[in-house]
């Protein structure tokens, strides 16, 4: 099975970095912008968390607070799991399921080097799942 960097590799879309100072609103805003369900938060190049649309849901909303005036490091996800480049897809597929989170940072000797997210997972499998499978076909159809 795949490795976390055969994920990175493919990925088109660069990982988003905020500080934590920035508001919720505006973190919103990048993430809208940019089509993404989180953000990387990183304080004087140091990764300290994530904020995800889970944490504005949960953290914002339904505890009646404002988004013009809240700053991600009030909400954001402290200490969040993460993952190294040579964990593999399934190792992945497991933690996102036992853990119920969409996102998980991947750390390469101490170093942020991005995100992948339950649906950068699944993609990874469709696109695994259809290659074997036409190498299946070709081999019973003699074509090897």
């Amino acid at each position: 099975m795949g490795k976390v960097r055969n994920i990175l590799e493919a990925k088109s879309k660069s990982s988003i970095f905020v500080s934590p100072d920035i508001t919720v609103f505006e973190a919103l805003e990048l993430m809208f912008e940019k089509n993404v369900g989180a953000l990387l938060v990183v304080d004087e190049g140091k990764f300290i968390g994530i904020f995800t649309e889970r944490d504005y849901a949960r953290k914002v909303i339904l505890k009646g607070k404002a988004s013009k005036e809240t700053l991600i490091r009030e909400i954001m996800t402290e200490d969040p799991i993460v993952v190294c480049p040579d964990n593999t897809i399934e190792d992945c597929m497991r933690l996102m399921t036992n853990r119920f989170t969409r996102h998980l940072p991947v750390i390469d000797n101490g170093k942020l080097v991005g995100i992948i997210s339950i649906g950068d997972v699944v993609k990874y499998i469709i696109e695994e799942q259809k290659f074997i499978i036409e190498n299946m076909e070709h081999y019973i159809k003699g074509e090897v």
